[in-house]
């Protein structure tokens, strides 16, 4: 705890943070950093593996198979979350399966499966789309801004 925090609770308060600071566990920064690269590339791996799927019998040219690709991760994404498989995969990997597109899609699908029961609309739909709204919010304006940027740059403005 930072000491500006520490100084603003009573004597006690503090006694308390330091004891609870002493016997909190040790984090494995190390080890939770080998889970989070391995499950994260391995996920990647499988993408890139259905991107060359796509390219090779889809029929599809290298600069559009993404977005089947991206697709089907969504897909799979949602099925495992939906079995309870890709919340396992989370706990064991902690952002190596949450910084893929395949991590939004498990936050909004376990949203969504978590609210179901008070309806479509109140329930799935607000709910589901509280993380997806922000995201989308400042997506599209970090586009938009990137675009002013890349238009007064270029000079054709």
């Amino acid at each position: 705890m930072p000491n500006s925090k520490l100084k603003k609770l009573t004597p006690v308060q503090q006694e308390y943070q330091l004891v609870a600071l002493r016997r909190m566990p040790k984090r494995k920064v190390a080890l939770n950093c080998l889970r989070a690269f391995l499950v994260g590339g391995l996920i990647c791996v499988i993408g890139q593996g259905i991107q060359q799927a796509m390219i090779k019998w889809g029929g599809f040219e290298k600069a559009n198979a993404g977005d089947p690709t991206v697709a089907i991760l969504i897909i799979l994404s949602v099925l495992l979350t939906s079995i309870g498989v890709y919340d396992k995969i989370g706990q064991w990997a902690g952002a190596g399966s949450a910084v893929p597109v395949t991590g939004f899609a498990n936050s909004m699908a376990s949203a969504a499966i978590e609210h179901r029961s008070e309806g479509l609309v109140l329930g799935v739909g607000a709910n589901m789309f509280k993380l997806a709204g922000s995201v989308i919010v400042f997506g599209t304006v970090a586009a938009f801004v990137v675009g002013i940027i890349r238009l007064i740059c270029s000079g054709e403005g």
